[in-house]
């Protein structure tokens, strides 16, 4: 059997092995292997087969692979402006309805509606902000 389908062989086992561990080591170690396949398949002795695989996966774990593992641990988004509001934590200033309300969001104060259109919350009362429709907050009671 030529040299080149045993390096094809481990290239696949690699990718697929990658698909299950999730690292972009066994990937990278894949991707070198395919690279030393190409050198087989142009008829360069083992010894140098074994350079070249050795060498492209040292650089791939060195150099790639840092930059992948960034690329993929990035924090998430974070909120800003009113989407960073919902979720948040309001004090009832004045009575909210299905229709109006006041409450304090942060130090400011926001026109408000009840989230569901059946309550009454009463002044002095602690509510979630669940959404942000234009300047109104719609807020449900903390239990």
């Amino acid at each position: 059997m030529d040299s080149w389908v045993l390096w094809v062989i481990l290239a696949v086992a690699l990718g697929a092995a990658e698909i299950f561990t999730l690292t972009a080591a066994l990937g990278l170690l894949g991707l070198a292997a395919g690279l030393t396949a190409v050198v087989a398949a142009l008829g360069l002795p083992v010894p140098v087969q074994f350079i070249v695989f050795v060498a492209a996966s040292i650089a791939g774990l060195v150099v790639v692979r840092p930059i992948a593992r960034r690329h993929l641990l990035q924090p998430p988004p974070q909120r800003f402006g009113i989407s960073a509001l919902v979720g948040k934590q309001a004090y009832v200033v004045s009575e909210v309805t299905a229709r109006e309300g006041r409450v304090r969001i942060g130090g400011e104060e926001w026109s408000a509606r009840a989230y569901d259109e059946t309550l009454v919350i009463p002044a002095g009362a602690t509510v979630d902000v669940m959404q942000i429709e234009g300047a109104t907050a719609l807020v449900y009671p903390r239990e």
